[in-house]
Order: structure tokens, then sequence, then C-alpha cells
């Protein structure tokens, strides 16, 4: 397992830490602004959020590369399936299409799937994954062409009522395997799956080649909120370090991205301090 206790190269921003994913959230720094904050302290990569692209994704994607800093991914594609997708088919489709090209334009080879919870008038997940996996396959060769790949995230089985329909590594690696294509891979994100006690089999048996982000953070214990209440690494309840060596026993080597959403404290704090509190918890903790 590499050692960041002296070297931080390998640590990403995603930009939803300083509460880009959500409007009127955190202190309000231009994207601009996150790259300079990241560059100066030699972060070796971030991640956007489509929201906050605008029409400036190959200039932004173009300033990260100048900083130093490598565009690790884009957040995300919309929902695929469940009651917040779009009106039909084709829309999901359209935009679909629209976040490949966006992730295209900024010159990165990753676009986070997150999927949708349960579609309308179905119970329980397999209806709902057989949509997913039919809407990512239409995608696949679409993305394969623009050089984008796919990356299943499952989330935690609490957001599973309208936000997913993938619940744990095995999830996503078993629609996967369905669609077929070298290039839908999965992320694994410390939010959701630190409580799996599954998961170090799943990815050393399965996953070998297969991850494509890795996305950092902490469980608190007294969390207040499922969605914006994560911690900071070290202040929870995660094995970190457990769940990274899992990661690279398959042969993840990428950089390591710091998602933190946290409106009632992180968000609020000067993104000079968040920045800062990264790298020391990153070498510290995992």
């Amino acid at each position: 397992m590499r050692d960041f206790s002296s070297n931080h190269s390998a640590l990403a921003l995603n930009t939803a830490t300083l509460g880009h994913n959500v409007e009127g959230a955190g202190a309000g720094w231009s994207p601009e602004q996150v790259i300079d904050g990241c560059a100066k302290r030699g972060y070796g990569g971030i991640v956007f959020w489509r929201r906050e692209l605008g029409n400036n994704a190959a200039k932004l994607g173009r300033l990260s590369r100048e900083a130093g800093l490598e565009v690790v991914g884009l957040c995300r594609s919309p929902f695929l399936t469940g009651p917040l997708t779009l009106a039909d088919d084709q829309a999901i489709m359209d935009d679909f299409h629209q976040s490949i090209d966006e992730a295209a334009e900024l010159q990165t080879s990753v676009l986070t799937i997150v999927t949708g919870g349960p579609e309308p008038g179905t119970k329980g997940m397999s209806e709902s994954q057989k949509v997913l996996i039919d809407r990512v396959a239409r995608a696949v060769p679409y993305a394969a062409e623009r050089g984008v790949r796919l990356a299943l995230e499952p989330l935690n089985p609490a957001m599973a009522g309208n936000r997913t329909c993938l619940m744990t590594a095995a999830d996503a690696l078993n629609v996967a395997d369905e669609i077929g294509s070298e290039n839908v891979g999965i992320a694994i994100d410390v939010c959701h799956v630190w409580w799996d006690t599954t998961l170090t089999d799943t990815l050393l048996g399965r996953a070998q080649g297969r991850i494509l982000g890795y996305h950092l953070c902490d469980w608190l214990a007294d969390t207040s909120d499922i969605m914006l209440d994560r911690g900071m690494m070290g202040d929870g309840v995660a094995d970190l370090k457990a769940i990274r060596s899992a990661v690279e026993g398959t042969g993840y080597q990428g950089l390591c991205e710091v998602e933190i959403f946290s409106a009632n404290n992180w968000w609020k704090r000067d993104p000079d301090e968040v920045l800062d509190t990264i790298v020391e918890r990153f070498r510290d903790c995992c």
C-alpha cells in the first residue's frame, strides 16, 4: 500500500468538499480560485461538478492542467432510474450524452454514475437494475468514442429510496458484468461502503483493474444528515486504511479524491482551512 505520510501528490479535491455541488453553499470561491488553492498546496488533481462548468469545461480543464492538476473525473451523470429522473427516456439519454461530452471537454477520462433509485411502480431493485443496464449499455459506444469511462458508484443503502439501485460494490460489479464493456467500471466511496463487511473479499476477488475512482471522507458516528453530514477523514468510524488497502489490492494506483458533503460544518469554514486540513488528514489518516 502506498505511503502518504510524507507525500500527498496522490491527493485530489472533489469540489463538493467546498459546497460546489449545491447552489448557494460554501464560501463562493470560483473554480479558478479552487484550482489555484489546490495547486498552491501540491494537490495532484481535481474533480468538478457539472453545475459549476457552464460553458467553460474546456477552459477549466486547461487551467487545471496548466496548474499541474490532473482532472480526475466529472460528477456526475443524470439519474438513470427512479423518481428523480428527467421526463422520459430520450431526455435522460440526451442528458447522459451531454454529461459525457462535458467530461470529454474537460479531458477527463472518468464520468461518475449515480444511478437513481427504484423505478416508479416497481418494488425492490431488480427491475431498476435492468433499466440501468440498458441505458448505460446504450451510452457505452458514445462514451468510448469520446474517450470517457463510466464509473458505477454504489451508494449507502440509506439512499436507496430515490438515489440508487446499487448499494454494494458487488451490486455495481454485477451490473458492470451484465453490460460487459471494458469501458465500464466502479467507483468506491468511503461514505457508501465503509459498513460492508464483504467489501475486501468482493474487491480482491472481482474488481482487479475495474476501480475507476476512490473517494475519501469519513462516517460520523453521530451523523445528523445522511446526505450532508459526512466527516473529515479521521473524525469518524470508517477504517480508512483497510478500505484503501483493499482498493489498492485490485491494482488501483490512481488519485484519492476527497469528497465531503458537510452543510453545517466544513462548508461553513474558510476554504483555505478546509484545503489545509485535508492535506494534514490525508497524510495522517488515509
